[in-house]
């Protein structure tokens, strides 16, 4: 991958799904067959967004809706082309696209 590259950052929550499956799941899983050059979710510990609500793990341990980050990183032109369809996929949430530089890209084999 050349630089300058773009970053993808999708927030929603554990709890939103796609079709009947967790929605980070669909969101990767598509990225993939559109040939989005990487991605990665994340899962966080606590976080609130735009409804003020927080999203923490509950009690006993237990997942309270936790926020998810879904990164992805490509061209800038591969993610915009991707954006069509993953504004349809993210009912609520945030999507950011975020300038980005390749500074290593180590394959070790």
């Amino acid at each position: 991958m050349n630089a300058p590259v773009k970053v993808l950052l999708i927030f929603v929550n554990e709890a939103d799904v796609w079709h009947n499956r967790p929605l980070y799941q669909a969101i990767v899983e598509r990225l993939r067959q559109l040939d989005v050059a990487g991605a990665t979710v994340l899962t966080g510990l606590m976080g609130f967004g735009h409804h003020q609500r927080v999203h923490h793990k509950g009690l006993f341990g237990v997942p309270d809706d936790r926020p998810i980050t879904i990164l992805a990183v490509d061209q800038e032109e591969q993610l915009r082309s991707a954006l069509t369809e993953l504004r349809t996929m993210v009912r609520e949430g945030l999507i950011l696209l975020l300038d980005a530089e390749v500074v290593a890209d180590v394959v070790r084999s």
